[in-house]
């Protein structure tokens, strides 16, 4: 009975090792400089380790739909998402949820900014006439709001990219859309308003040679979305202890790296306009 009893222990011990072993893989899309994106999500990895009491890593990957990518083959449980990659990410992986945003998140923008030759000031709205002819660029294929959104106010007021401006081109992330508009590659750019803003602040952008000259009326963007199978993965309740945990966090160093003040909570619903312009625009089915 000592051995039955003894060996009944051990095996409990190593289902519960099991357990603990297991490690939450996250990622993110690549929207701005990789840097600064290493540091800021091994940041939040460490902090959602000491609140769920499992490890939590951070797996960088090079593109937007690399991202999608790595959630969709199980690569990965957890993502910060565009409002267009999470669309996708949740299509593919069904039962997937979004869980958290930023405050500001719910009503983002982008800006359309301006080499200074071009001697565009703040424009009020978008006019074929004024930015016809000129080169554009957007920043990743896969951005809400480096591609996304701009695409669908651009169609909207002047009719389609290829036709309005005399070269359209993609960067590859909102930090390479500044530089490339800055130096004169384009001309015009779109950009996330927060990389914007925080260029700015920073003073790593040049005012004499780029400015802003408009942005886009507000819609929903960045979110955590968490595979549906976290909870059968590690335990019962795993994925409301998640989005707590998120909705907790509070360090002013984290928030400010991402830049958010808060997380606020979210649902798939939110971002269902977003899902709308895509499939209008072609980009989703």
């Amino acid at each position: 009975m000592l051995r039955r009893a003894l060996s009944s222990c051990l095996l409990s011990l190593i289902m519960i090792s099991g357990v603990q072993a297991q490690t939450l893989f996250f990622t993110a899309i690549p929207d701005q400089d990789e840097t600064q994106l290493r540091t800021r999500f091994e940041q939040v990895g460490t902090y959602l380790s000491a609140e769920l009491g499992v490890e939590v890593k951070y797996i960088p990957v090079k593109s937007y739909s690399a991202a999608v990518t790595a959630f969709r083959n199980d690569q990965v449980h957890l993502a910060w998402f565009g409002g267009l990659s999470g669309v996708q990410a949740r299509q593919l992986v069904p039962g997937s949820r979004a869980i958290a945003q930023g405050a500001v998140d719910p009503n983002f923008k982008s800006y359309l900014i301006a080499h200074a030759d071009t001697q565009l000031g703040p424009q009020t709205e978008l006019d074929k006439t004024v930015l016809g002819g000129m080169t554009f660029t957007y920043g990743s294929k896969g951005s809400t709001s480096g591609r996304l959104m701009p695409q669908f106010f651009i169609e909207q007021s002047m009719g389609k990219a290829e036709q309005v401006f005399s070269r359209v081109g993609f960067s590859g992330d909102h930090s390479r859309t500044i530089t490339q508009v800055e130096a004169g590659v384009y001309q015009l750019g779109a950009v996330n308003y927060k990389v914007w803003n925080r260029a700015v602040a920073e003073g790593s952008v040049d005012l004499n040679k780029v400015s802003k000259i408009w942005e886009t009326p507000g819609y929903p963007d960045y979110h955590w979305t968490v595979r549906g199978d976290v909870d059968a993965r590690f335990g019962a309740g795993f994925t409301d202890k998640l989005q707590q945990a998120l909705l907790d966090l509070d360090d002013p160093v984290i928030l400010a790296a991402f830049p958010r003040e808060k997380f606020i909570e979210a649902d798939n619903d939110d971002f269902t306009p977003v899902a709308d312009v895509a499939r209008e625009l072609g980009l989703l089915r």
